[in-house]
């Protein structure tokens, strides 16, 4: 079930652009300070909701950071379940797919009679050029 779409808002969207102009992942904070010093009058709380309101409609990823942060980014899958692969340094990050796993999910949910089995799975590692370096 998709959600409704989102009234566009002024704020919304500097919020949108904001987070589609970051090279990866970034947290409501940064967001924020971006929105802040390109001079928007906005309140982090606008953000977050703002944000959030994305990432529920798809039109955002968001993950746990190692360190326990929320960080959000545009996402390029819409609704279509993937995961992602970042980079502890940099933040580089790759969306991957498990098929395997996500048929292992559902029939581990329907062997003991789960419904609406959602996860969250996130790969923490050194990209390649950061390795490099």
């Amino acid at each position: 079930m998709s959600a409704a779409p989102l009234r566009q808002t002024r704020q919304r969207v500097a919020v949108a652009e904001t987070l589609a102009a970051a090279a990866g992942f970034s947290t409501a904070q940064q967001v924020h300070e971006r929105l802040v010093a390109r001079g928007e009058r906005v309140a982090l709380a606008t953000v977050y909701r703002h944000l959030q309101a994305l990432a529920e409609s798809g039109l955002a990823d968001v993950l746990r950071t190692p360190d326990g942060q929320v960080a959000y980014r545009c996402c390029a899958h819409g609704q279509r379940h993937h995961h992602h692969l970042v980079c502890r340094r940099c933040g580089h990050t790759v969306e991957v797919e498990f098929g395997t796993f996500e048929s292992i999910v559902e029939e581990l949910a329907a062997r003991h009679g789960f419904a609406e089995v959602t996860h969250e799975l996130e790969l923490f590692g050194i990209c390649p050029r950061c390795s490099a370096g």
